[in-house]
């Protein structure tokens, strides 16, 4: 099992370390890149072109301000696409929100919140787990160790 973290720019690089962080957690292999929409459009379309063969079975693609990343890697594959706008712009990301999440019928892209890596790192998790049993069973141990986090939180509590 194998997930592409495509990044639209060096710039998204702190923000998509914490998905590859969550990735690692769940012991699920990733091929990291930096790939424009925009720039490098080939580079978009052989990427894609190789999967198969690369073995990637779901790609996060991450994007600021314009943010067509995840709609365009959609667009030309065919396994499943989560989109995480990044805030780069003075609109604090809602503008890449948008062109996230705003796709076209028949071209979906699963979004997450404005720099919401972590989630976006779970998300594939889970959907990988359909296929890899292993996850489901650490999915299942995340939830619990998320519980006794709160449950520490709140006999913590000191107010």
């Amino acid at each position: 099992m194998k997930v592409a973290v495509i990044m639209g720019s060096i710039s998204d690089k702190d923000i998509a370390k914490k998905t590859c962080d969550i990735l690692k957690k769940f012991g699920i292999k990733y091929d990291a890149r930096v790939i424009s929409a925009h720039r490098s459009l080939d580079f978009a379309i052989d990427f894609v072109n190789k999967m198969e063969e690369n073995n990637i079975e779901l790609i996060i693609a991450f994007a600021g301000k314009a943010a067509h990343l995840a709609g365009v890697l959609a667009g030309i594959s065919t396994v499943p696409v989560i989109g995480v706008p990044v805030k780069a712009s003075t609109l604090d990301g809602l503008d890449a929100l948008l062109s996230t999440v705003q796709m076209p019928k028949g071209v979906p892209v699963a979004t997450v919140a404005i720099d919401g890596a972590e989630n976006a790192g779970i998300l594939a998790t889970q959907i990988l787990s359909i296929k890899y049993d292993e996850l489901k069973v650490k999915l299942k141990e995340y939830k619990i160790e998320m519980k006794e986090q709160v449950k520490k939180m709140d006999n913590d509590l000191d107010i």
